[in-house]
């Protein structure tokens, strides 16, 4: 009895990193065998619950991501047979199973995540619905995690998935990579999914189990390799190797965030960003520009030395705006109008954004800034405390506290 307790918790353990590296994965290889995004996630549970007792008494399996893809597909093919009225798809999906090969490898598992991204950003659903449901089926992430990255409440991101995965299977949608003539239907979807999947990685990075910076170059690499030459995916790709290459400077020595422009350059990861400067020049020779292209661009002036240029990123935010009119490019257009001298501009047009973007910690830390520069430091505190209390991260929040600190008066 002694050896119970620490074998079941190296088994939830085991099983927790399986879920949280390749919950992705699984999910994508069952929904491809069962068409099916509630079957494929019911069978998944019912079989990470078998291993709970199953490697308990048996020991963990070499490849437990394999051992769980086998189970589940029997799993699903078992409720399936429950109803009799679809004995035959029961007797079909028997024998792919027969056929599945249990591989030695983690990487010999097929990886149909990038059909999945597709399904899921089919134009029959909601763009929101679509970004929603790719970051919960193929990144693993929380209900509340998708409704925190759309400002939205949990139950009603909960109903807005819901609804996409029914109307999938009621519309029949195919989960398949389209033809090329439909790629321009979801390919700025698809971009912007992945860009997201990247972004929440980044902000979040705190959390180590789940490399989403990785998983989302990784994926984009995936689609550069199916539609090469598009400047679009190559705009995509630069922006997330150039923000990449930024990420050991990102933190000081006390924890604190760096701006870009005080990171210290020598920690940058050359490679990557050499290969994202190179994919940049690459891109924008094709003579397409698109906004992904834009963003890559502004990423790269941003990190010009010995200061950014502010200026050219001011004429790329007023170009990226006739492709993309948000808050949120307004609100970054803004930071940098006011890093060029024009600070009461910058100011009005964050008044401007203030309804639209409240809880969007970004604005309150840029108003913070500006009102700072303006001299009203009892507004640049108020807008500070926000900030702090919206902080995605650690590193976020104590970079706001020292800013705040800093005011006029303010403790040190």
């Amino acid at each position: 009895m002694k050896n119970v307790a620490p074998k079941a918790i190296a088994v939830q353990k085991a099983i927790d990193e399986v879920m949280r590296r390749d919950k992705g994965r699984l999910l994508s290889g069952l929904i491809s065998r069962f068409d099916d995004f509630q079957l494929a996630e019911d069978a998944l549970q019912d079989a990470v619950i078998s291993a709970l007792g199953h490697w308990a008494r048996s020991g963990i399996p070499n490849v437990p991501t394999a051992w769980l893809m086998k189970v589940a597909l029997n799993k699903g093919i078992d409720r399936i047979r429950a109803k009799s009225r679809e004995a035959q798809k029961a007797d079909n999906l028997g024998q792919i199973s027969l056929d599945y090969a249990e591989p030695e490898t983690p990487e010999q598992i097929p990886d149909e995540r990038l059909r999945l991204i597709f399904t899921c950003c089919h134009p029959a659903l909601e763009e929101k619905s679509r970004v929603a449901l790719t970051l919960r089926t193929v990144c693993n992430l929380t209900t509340r995690e998708i409704a925190a990255a759309f400002l939205d409440n949990e139950q009603t991101m909960g109903q807005r998935l819901t609804r996409a995965k029914a109307k999938i299977k009621s519309k029949g949608i195919a989960y398949a990579i389209p033809d090329r003539d439909q790629w321009a239907d979801r390919l700025d979807t698809v971009l912007s999914t992945l860009y997201l999947i990247f972004t929440t990685g980044y902000v979040n990075e705190e959390d180590q189990a789940r490399d989403l910076c990785r998983e989302g170059i990784f994926l984009l690499r995936l689609l550069a390799q199916l539609q090469p030459e598009d400047p679009e995916i190559e705009g995509a790709l630069a922006l997330m190797l150039l923000t990449q290459a930024r990420k050991p400077a990102r933190v000081d020595a006390e924890g604190r965030n760096v701006p870009i422009e005080d990171q210290n350059d020598r920690l940058w990861q050359a490679d990557q960003l050499n290969e994202g400067q190179a994919i940049l020049q690459q891109a924008i020779a094709r003579q397409h520009p698109g906004p992904f292209q834009i963003k890559a661009a502004i990423a790269d002036c941003h990190m010009m030395r010995p200061t950014p240029d502010w200026v050219q990123m001011s004429l790329l935010y007023q170009t990226l705006w006739t492709f993309e009119p948000t808050p949120i490019v307004a609100l970054n257009w803004a930071v940098v109008l006011a890093e060029i001298g024009h600070v009461d501009i910058a100011m009005q047009k964050l008044d401007q954004l203030a309804e639209q973007l409240e809880g969007f910690q970004p604005l309150h830390a840029a108003r913070a800034n500006m009102l700072a520069k303006l001299g009203r430091v009892d507004e640049a505190r108020a807008s500070y405390a926000q900030a702090i209390a919206l902080a995605p991260n650690t590193a976020s929040r104590l970079f706001l506290q020292h800013k705040y600190e800093c005011l006029p008066g303010g403790e040190r």
